[in-house]
């Protein structure tokens, strides 16, 4: 048995979650709501849809005669979401199942199609809540902890933290020296150990 037919009896056994979804899909599979399943696993972190298996707990191989063209559905899948989807077929005892592998969106980009930002809620696709929309929106926000702060005098700094640092920097450089500057010496002089 290869790599890949092992992975699908490993994923065969798990439970569908935000990030692994079932569809039996025996002749055909409707190209519209692949991609909204497409969308929705994308918004909630990638994941894998697999069509050609039952849904329910034990699962068992049915088959697939959907996407017969995985080249045009893999591009049409780029052209509707702007994801570059990975699809693999492999055939067990003569019956075909089609993995599709999701991608992650893009850090504080949703996904939408067709004007709708696709999540799943249970068994259901539904459009993003406005709380989740807010929070994936949010991430690109500033990292305000990176930000050079002009005013910050040494005790604004935490000596575990300057500890931590000055350790790591005496093994990168191999400057045993620096352990005999004081905290305040040592931040102001730490970009000539560079």
């Amino acid at each position: 048995m290869d790599s890949l037919t092992n992975e699908l009896y490993a994923l065969m056994k798990q439970r569908e979650s935000a990030r692994l979804e079932f569809k039996e899909a025996k002749n055909n599979y409707d190209s519209d709501k692949l991609t909204q399943y497409c969308c929705a696993l994308a918004n909630e972190g990638g994941g894998k849809l697999l069509l050609g298996i039952t849904d329910k707990i034990p699962r068992s191989i049915v088959g697939s005669h959907a996407c017969r063209n995985l080249e045009k559905t893999k591009s049409d899948l780029i052209i509707r979401l702007h994801l570059r989807i990975e699809i693999e077929e492999i055939f067990v005892d003569n019956k075909r199942v089609i993995i599709f592998t999701i991608p992650s969106r893009p850090i504080g980009v949703p996904i939408q199609y067709q004007g709708i930002y696709w999540m799943r809620r249970g068994e259901e696709l539904v459009p993003m809540t406005s709380d989740m929309l807010k929070r994936i929106f949010n991430e690109a926000e500033p990292d305000f902890s990176a930000q050079i702060c002009p005013h910050a005098k040494i005790e604004d700094l935490d000596s575990t933290s300057i500890k931590i640092f000055r350790e790591l920097w005496m093994r990168k450089s191999g400057n045993n020296s620096l352990k005999s500057l004081s905290d305040k010496q040592f931040t102001q002089r730490h970009r000539s150990y560079r």
